[in-house]
C-alpha cells in the first residue's frame, strides 16, 4: 500500500512540475520555469532512487535463499 502512494505522490510531484515548467515558457516566466523543471527532476530522482532500493531488496532477498539453501545442504552433509 505504501509503495502506491508514494509512486502516487511522486507522479503528482512530476506533473506538477511538468505542468508548472509548461506555464512558465508560455508566460515568458523563467523563474516559474526554472521551478518545475527542479520538481519534475526531483520526482525523478526519487522515483530512480526508489527503484534502486527495490533492486537492492529484491538481490538481498535471492542472496538470502541460496545461503539458506546452502545452509541445508551443508547441514544434510553434517548429518551423514
Amino acid at each position: 500500500m505504501n509503495n502506491k502512494k508514494d509512486t502516487f505522490d511522486n507522479n503528482k510531484e512530476k506533473i506538477t512540475g511538468q505542468i508548472k515548467e509548461a506555464a512558465g515558457k508560455i508566460t515568458g516566466n523563467e523563474q516559474l520555469e526554472l521551478k518545475g523543471r527542479i520538481q519534475s527532476s526531483k520526482a525523478d530522482f526519487k522515483k530512480n532512487t526508489n527503484l534502486h532500493n527495490n533492486v537492492n531488496e529484491a538481490k538481498e532477498g535471492i542472496a538470502g535463499k541460496i545461503n539458506d539453501m546452502l545452509d541445508k545442504k551443508d547441514a544434510k552433509k553434517d548429518k551423514k
